[in-house]
């Protein structure tokens, strides 16, 4: 295991850190991979998404569709092309749902199941990490994102985000996911808040609906659904045959109102307002995401990658939490990364470990955050070698 010593900036490979991130108007057409996206508004840190109407055992049930398994269809659907989706059922058969629809997934499908959106979300702060929380939905036992097409191997991300015939909940949420900022069963919209973050050293756009792990799901605003941590196969994020690709956070970040250099859970709590509840009722939360107070996780894969590396795009996250050595915090050396092979290389060289000082990998906790589009310039691949001795 490598060992914790005395850094400076020197130990830290260069990489670029992106362009700054767009904070105003609406984000142009060209910069989207998910070509649905009706509109991304940067000011109110909001993404409006087409709504489809489905059916839970009687209940009407409204989804979105954001990813699919099959190239020709997320070129027709204007989804994310996401083919290692096809492996989420690999010795898990409950981490998809298995429905009867045509190979376009419409509107009337019966699911499943569905999140019980009514608990009421729950952050409290102590002394440290972590904070006392509860997440605002759970998943019913029957309830993935994930739905597989019968007779077919194509897989979409269709996670459901409210339910009932309404008049819905955006302030409670107790009739929509907690990241829902308007919904119009009418015109057939809903808006999400969504995260900022980085990937191949470029800013980038997500967004969150589902979490393994409750806490997780809490400060996310996503709905906590077990199942996921049954997906294929943890520290296996480069692998054709996993369903999985790693997201980076932090866990001892710098913390501050902007990022780049704060990053991670700790500057969530303190300057992202991650007790508030999203919706127009809590503008300073929106303006204070906007600014640089979300969490900047890393991703590895983006859609948008060169030489293959797209074809490894999935939005299931295996997510891996780094823990600055002492050194590296003392020496303010703890700022925001930008690339995935970049932290590797600063965990190789003992200035990132997992929690207890343990090699940095999975935490075994499992995100469905697809992406949709990027600040200002495309990523292109990694920044940074990836060290030889990882696999």
């Amino acid at each position: 295991m490598p060992q914790a010593r005395d850094v400076s900036e020197a130990d830290f490979p260069e990489v670029k850190t992106g362009a700054d991130p767009a904070t105003s108007g609406t984000l142009p057409a060209e910069n989207l991979t998910m070509k649905s996206v009706l509109e991304v508004n940067l000011e109110l840190n909001t993404v409006k998404l087409p709504l489809h109407k489905g059916v839970v055992g009687g209940t009407t049930v409204w989804f979105v569709i954001t990813d699919v398994s099959d190239r020709d269809l997320a070129e027709e659907l204007g989804l994310n092309f996401a083919p290692r989706l096809a492996n989420v059922t690999k010795n898990c058969v409950p981490c998809a749902q298995s429905v009867t629809s045509d190979r376009v997934l419409a509107d009337g499908v019966e699911f499943l199941g569905k999140p019980d959106f009514s608990p009421t979300r729950l952050v409290k702060l102590g002394l440290g990490l972590p904070p006392a929380a509860v997440p605002g939905s759970e998943a019913d036992l029957n309830y993935s994102p994930f739905v597989a097409i019968k007779g077919t191997d194509i897989v979409y991300d269709a996670p459901i985000v409210a339910t009932g015939d309404g008049p819905f909940d955006i302030v409670a949420h107790d009739t929509t996911l907690d990241r829902v900022f308007a919904i119009d069963t009418d015109a057939m919209t809903v808006d999400f808040s969504f995260i900022r973050g980085f990937s191949g050293g470029e800013h980038i756009f997500y967004m969150s609906f589902e979490s393994s792990a409750p806490l997780t799901a809490t400060l996310e605003r996503s709905t906590f659904a077990p199942v996921l941590g049954f997906t294929p196969s943890p520290d296996q994020g480069l692998d054709p045959e996993s369903s999985r690709a790693a997201l980076f956070n932090f866990l001892n970040g710098q913390v501050g109102p902007a990022s780049p250099p704060a990053q991670g859970i700790p500057h969530v709590l303190m300057d992202g307002m991650a007790s508030l509840d999203t919706g127009p009722q809590n503008p300073q939360l929106s303006e204070a995401l906007r600014k640089g107070g979300d969490f900047h996780a890393v991703l590895d894969i983006f859609p948008t990658f060169d030489d293959g590396l797209a074809d490894l795009y999935t939005p299931l996250w295996d997510v891996q939490f780094g823990v600055w050595s002492d050194a590296a915090v003392a020496e303010k050396l703890n700022t925001a990364q930008t690339d995935g092979n970049q932290i590797r290389q600063l965990a190789e060289q003992g200035l990132l470990t997992s929690p207890g000082g343990s090699p940095l990998a999975s935490n075994r906790e499992v995100v469905n955050c697809p992406v949709f589009g990027f600040a200002s310039t495309a990523p292109k691949g990694p920044q940074a070698e990836k060290p030889a001795t990882q696999p």
